[in-house]
């Protein structure tokens, strides 16, 4: 099932204007995540809103917005007031300029979305709007308002439609100089350099995200599933550290050397693993979501043990469903 849209609106530049609607590119919600419960009853626990000094909950319709000006001291902002200083961008993306891409520094890039023709019109628009950016080979900025806020947005062509790019405002970046300033001004030999050059090279390769692995998440499923099925959970071992590094010429070399070793090994160990991803590509059928790691935890059998595995095994009798988040496919 498609997500549901994060807005809807107008993408506007100059006279051309076409239905829009703004989609999230990346998704947390595959990643393993924690409720917090009672340790004595294994309920979950609730939270309510109280009022700080009474302790009194407090009902929604009672909540409002206020900024704090002094210590008990707050300025109350009603929902209508808000609404009343909405900017236009609510409704449409205007876009203002078109800039280089490589002028974009890094640290004012926030999430990226989806930007797709919302129903059967306005393709042609979108088209020539898209078109359009690509053919210049620039960004598209623009403003968009989410959640009551207004964001500056670069769009550029992503194959047939369009990525947006939130962006910070200055004033949510700082500056590099209160950090870098007391970085000492180090001196390196061309040896030195040379040695780290062919390190890099030892490591170069392709961008090829999919054969990243999140390791914790792993670790977690792994646990998981360990703990379901009543296993051992054997302590970690803290290796042991390597102490301090003396000299930074041996260092290198010794790492250049170890890279060298490694590196045989390491071609042969990710040939395996695209492989297996080919693989696995053929042999699945296509699915309309692409399933992320939670899909590989075991399904809850039941609170223990032969108990359980009989329970199973009898004919069921009418119960609650399954929660939609247990998944069949296994970890590992």
């Amino acid at each position: 099932m498609a997500p549901r849209a994060n807005w809807k609106g107008f993408l506007r530049l100059s006279l051309v204007t076409c239905p829009v609607a703004l989609y999230p590119a990346t998704s947390d919600t595959e990643k393993v995540s924690f409720n917090q419960i009672n340790r004595k009853t294994g309920h979950r626990i609730k939270y309510l809103k109280v009022d700080a000094e009474t302790g009194d909950e407090v009902t929604s319709e009672d909540i409002v917005k206020g900024y704090k000006v002094d210590t008990d001291t707050y300025i109350e902002v009603t929902k209508d007031e808000l609404d009343d200083i909405a900017l236009d961008s609510t409704h449409t993306i205007d876009i203002d300029e078109f800039v280089p891409k490589a002028d974009i520094d890094n640290r004012y890039l926030i999430r990226p979305y989806y930007l797709v023709p919302d129903g059967k019109v306005g393709h042609d628009a979108y088209a020539v709007i898209r078109e359009t950016i690509r053919s210049m080979d620039k960004v598209a900025i623009g403003r968009v308002v989410l959640t009551n806020r207004e964001h500056i947005i670069a769009l550029e062509p992503l194959e047939s439609g369009l990525m947006g790019t939130l962006l910070r405002y200055p004033y949510e970046v700082r500056s590099e100089s209160e950090y870098f300033d007391d970085i000492q001004d180090v001196k390196l030999t061309e040896d030195m350099l040379d040695l780290a050059k062919h390190i890099v090279e030892k490591k170069s390769g392709a961008f090829e995200p999919e054969l990243f692995e999140d390791h914790y998440e792993s670790a977690l499923i792994d646990l998981i599933n360990k703990k379901r099925a009543g296993a051992p959970i054997a302590a970690k071992t803290t290796p042991k550290s390597g102490g301090n590094v003396i000299n930074l010429m041996d260092a290198l070399k010794k790492s250049l050397a170890s890279e060298k070793d490694a590196a045989p090994r390491a071609k042969v160990a990710k040939e395996t693993v695209k492989e297996t991803a080919r693989e696995a590509v053929k042999a699945k059928k296509p699915k309309k979501r692409v399933e992320g790691q939670r899909e590989m935890l075991l399904p809850i059998s039941g609170k223990g043990g032969k108990d359980a595995a009989a329970k199973e095994a009898a004919p069921k009798k009418a119960e609650k469903p399954v929660r939609a988040t247990t998944r069949t496919k296994k970890a590992g």
